[in-house]
């Protein structure tokens, strides 16, 4: 769970950790074979049953964490196997971003109705009598009730009439996260994933309690690029607000990500601001005339969901580049040789980032979790970390993209001042159940003229499964950005202007079979300093 210290947490952290002081120590593959026995040293007790078992698992994880595939199951190999394709700046991660160490599933029950020891054996039996199937006896030895499961339909109705809680339905969390139904299982009860359903979201990672689901990363080959010389600027989702303490101000961000190795920083929260702008637009001009509704973009895993449940209406999924692309851009204008990794809560960003068309502006993804690793690794105390300028120069509704609902409003925020006649009607949706419900309804003619914002975690990107703090600190950590900035409609931003020049790289790109870099490309430059 996000914002406890469990163990869980602690051993994701220490994995990222491991491969960021192996990156920044410029260690050769060896070491990373001596990284399962330095993690789990046998000083204390293995969680699992045997030191070998635990030691397997890390060596997995480390993998996974370079961006390397998991190993088969039958397959004894060094942990280093491959790793030389991964010790390069331009790795991208090995497909399937997101996949299962067989042999750390708990192989959890799926779903099932379970009488628990709080069982009192009692003589009225409730739970008995109230059973469409029948399938509820009593033990005769101690008059405890007993499920047969082959009848059980799972209907619930024994749990609500007992009075002393004692029966109570078991899910399999990774199941339960899933919106999509993406999460199956194989002929010995571990959760493998469909990936032709998966979108990234992480919400299964996130809801997995023995850290049995993994996602590929490229701390690596983040830190190499940064040692090659090459300048590399980070991008910061407005998630950020809040999520390494109050020590790490707005005021201290670029000295901290120069501790690392950046070279500088841009807040994502201004390209939400032009994403603002470029949807209005569109809603403006399209609905209802030429689409039925229209839904937002910016979540990678919502629009991937959208498009491929519901291909006939493909077309209402906003044009609009993510916050993401858009904040690269502009960094590349300017920089045209720079390599850019965008730093934020989402998985899915690792996925839209592997995109042939995003390739060319977004080099790396890091989750917030992993670069606390990167931090820890280096050794970054944020008390001491000296001030400098501040980093806030993005509106309060581009720092609401992080929450859920907050991109719909800033874009009907922005057309109630370019046009206040306008009514724009409003419906969100968090988690991707709720979102293919919302999509439905859509479909079937319930939202027509509306904008639809859809968000894959549940409370927005402050959600994230690459987020640490729990949903309520992180809510309010982003209202406090918001009430900071210094305007508060995108309308406002400073940057709108380099709007045009952004989309004449996208006609541009659009018409080339394979993108070429920024600096190829004839725009305008402008300083956004």
């Amino acid at each position: 769970m996000k914002g406890i210290n469990s163990e869980k947490n602690r051993l994701r952290h220490k994995v990222f950790t491991e491969v960021a002081r192996f990156a920044y120590e410029g260690s050769g593959p060896e070491e990373l074979d001596e990284l399962p026995y330095k993690m789990v040293s046998g000083e204390d007790d293995p969680y699992r049953s045997t030191l070998f078992l635990e030691r397997a698992i890390a060596g997995e994880r480390l993998r996974v964490a370079m961006g390397m595939a998991i190993r088969p199951v039958n397959e004894h190999t060094p942990t280093s196997k491959g790793v030389d394709q991964s010790m390069i700046e331009e790795k991208y991660y090995e497909p399937p971003l997101i996949d299962i160490i067989r042999f750390a599933c708990n192989r959890c029950p799926d779903t099932r109705v379970y009488i628990t020891d709080g069982c009192q054996g009692c003589l009225e039996h409730p739970c008995r009598e109230v059973c469409p199937k029948k399938c509820i006896s009593s033990d005769r030895r101690n008059g405890r009730a007993v499920i047969d499961t082959e009848k059980c339909i799972k209907c619930g109705m024994c749990m609500k009439a007992c009075q002393y809680n004692a029966i109570i339905r078991q899910e399999r969390p990774c199941v339960k996260a899933c919106g999509l139904g993406a999460i199956g299982e194989d002929e010995h009860g571990n959760a493998v994933i469909d990936q032709d359903k998966c979108v990234s979201c992480g919400m299964c990672l996130n809801s997995c309690p023995f850290a049995a689901i993994v996602d590929k990363g490229q701390i690596y080959q983040t830190i190499k690029a940064m040692q090659s010389g090459t300048p590399v600027v980070a991008i910061l989702a407005p998630a950020i607000a809040g999520q390494f303490g109050r020590n790490l101000t707005d005021t201290k961000m670029k000295s901290a990500f120069r501790a690392l190795g950046f070279e500088d920083v841009m807040e994502v929260a201004i390209g939400a601001d032009l994403c603002t702008i470029e949807e209005a637009e569109h809603f403006l001009r399209d609905v209802p005339d030429k689409l039925p509704f229209m839904c937002t973009s910016c979540c990678p895993a919502w629009s991937i969901m959208a498009k491929t449940n519901f291909p006939e209406y493909a077309d209402t999924v906003s044009m609009a580049l993510t916050p993401m692309v858009l904040t690269a851009r502009l960094v590349k204008m300017k920089s045209p040789e720079c390599k850019i990794a965008f730093i934020g809560p989402c998985l899915s960003k690792k996925h839209e980032a592997s995109r042939r068309t995003v390739k060319s502006y977004v080099d790396f993804v890091l989750t917030f979790e992993e670069l606390a690793g990167m931090f820890d690794a280096k050794g970054v105390d944020f008390a001491e970390i000296e001030e400098s300028k501040p980093l806030r120069k993005a509106s309060s509704d581009g720092f609401g993209f992080a929450i859920s609902g907050g991109v719909a409003q800033a874009v009907a925020n922005h057309i109630k001042r370019v046009d206040p006649d306008r009514e724009v009607r409003i419906v969100h949706a968090e988690g991707l159940d709720e979102c293919m419900k919302m999509m439905k309804k859509a479909a079937a003619g319930e939202y027509d003229g509306y904008l639809l914002e859809g968000m894959a975690c549940p409370g927005g990107c402050i959600a994230g499964a690459g987020t640490m703090l729990p949903l309520n600190k992180a809510k309010y950590s982003v209202s406090v950005a918001q009430k900071e900035a210094p305007v508060s409609n995108a309308i406002d931003s400073r940057y709108a202007d380099l709007l045009p020049a952004l989309e004449h790289i996208q006609e541009e790109l659009s018409r080339q079979e394979t993108p070429e870099p920024v600096n190829s490309v004839k725009v305008k430059m402008l300083n956004y300093k």
